[in-house]
């Protein structure tokens, strides 16, 4: 144990303790301390099953006002809210109100309005925030990389060249300019009518 090889005494239950001459020693790194993150790595909000009763949070976000759901538009049958863990700021999900895994599970009139709602986030996006790019995309399942796989939900993440630098390639850290509250009004603010 190191405790012990320093002289730093043992630890609980045979639980390492760092030498005391390490605690509080420069090492020359900076730390951002986002506890926030914590819900979405413990999967806080996460289905318990595929079933939309089993607590999906895109079938409970159209029942809750907007701003407590996070919602920015609400479609015939689809809708458009901003994600809990985004990506970069204004990052949008467009999904059905009916509870689908598959892209193939939607019918014409779904497919159309997601269709069409993801045209709209990416011009709303752009009169917000003047990203220079987009990436929009589904992940189909988990072995896709879906964090919620029971409900299907469209991606659209605005992006800037430089904004995957150091903090979420190497220090796991995505630093946000904006609170969820204010990118929801943003966003809302600049949608497309007609």
């Amino acid at each position: 144990m190191i405790g012990a090889e320093n002289g730093a005494g043992g630890g609980q239950a045979g639980r390492p303790h760092l030498p005391r001459a390490v605690v509080g020693t420069p090492d020359g790194l900076e730390r951002l301390w986002t506890p926030h993150r914590m819900a979405y790595v413990e999967g806080e909000d996460r289905p318990t099953g595929v079933r939309a009763q089993d607590d999906c949070p895109f079938c409970r976000a159209p029942g809750l006002e907007d701003p407590e759901g996070l919602v920015v538009v609400r479609g015939e049958s689809a809708f458009v809210l901003l994600n809990l863990y985004p990506y970069n700021s204004g990052h949008l999900l467009v999904c059905p109100y009916r509870h689908v895994s598959s892209y193939t599970d939607l019918d014409a009139t779904e497919t159309a309005e997601v269709a069409a709602l993801t045209q709209a986030a990416i011009r709303a996006l752009a009169a917000a925030y003047g990203p220079q790019g987009f990436n929009v995309g589904m992940n189909l399942g988990d072995a896709a990389g879906a964090g919620i796989a029971a409900h299907l939900h469209q991606h659209v993440v605005p992006r800037w060249g430089g904004d995957a630098n150091f903090m979420p390639v190497i220090g796991r850290t995505k630093v946000l300019p904006e609170l969820l509250e204010q990118t929801r009004a943003r966003v809302a603010e600049h949608w497309p009518t007609g």
